[in-house]
């Protein structure tokens, strides 16, 4: 949404029934979605939405390693947070920590080979999990539809942040 001027003499640009219908439709779905899939994860591989994507997000990455802060980045978490949740991820042994060893001031967490094989075993429920939810109830026009309208609300986000 553009910024609205703030002064005295400007009229809120409030939503028409079809933009509130669609709003409340998407922030229900923003609700409702990671619920669903991390019930799933639980219930499967006694992982939280939240664990699971920390794992996935270092599984893709070099060396299976990445800084804590940009870990966070990704996890969209603060710092403190994510500390918390690799700890529980540690004491199941799934994560390690090491310093960087280009920069002591950094701490890298690294997936083990037991996280990623728990990571691998629970891929295929989680992936199936998110086929009945999203791409076996749209068809094609429709997914292409969701991937330009995500990509352009990402970009408007990255653009607002920018500005701050």
């Amino acid at each position: 949404m553009p910024e609205q001027p703030r002064h005295p003499n400007h009229q809120p640009r409030w939503l028409s029934a079809p933009e509130r219908e669609t709003w409340q439709q998407f922030a229900m779905m923003l609700h409702r979605l990671p619920a669903a899939l991390g019930a799933q994860l639980q219930q499967d591989a006694d992982l939280s939405y939240i664990e699971y994507y920390v794992l996935a997000g270092l599984s893709d990455q070099p060396e299976h390693r990445m800084r804590m802060s940009d870990l966070a980045v990704l996890a969209n978490s603060e710092q403190s947070r994510l500390s918390h949740l690799i700890s529980r991820l540690e004491r199941r042994g799934f994560v390690r920590r090491e310093p960087d060893p280009t920069n002591g001031r950094y701490t890298h967490a690294i997936l083990t080979d037991a996280g990623h094989a728990h990571l691998v075993e629970a891929a295929p429920g989680h992936a199936a999990r998110v086929r009945d939810l999203i791409f076996d109830v749209l068809d094609p026009a429709e997914l292409d539809n969701l991937r330009t309208a995500a990509k352009k609300i990402s970009e408007s986000i990255d653009h607002w942040e920018q500005r701050k």
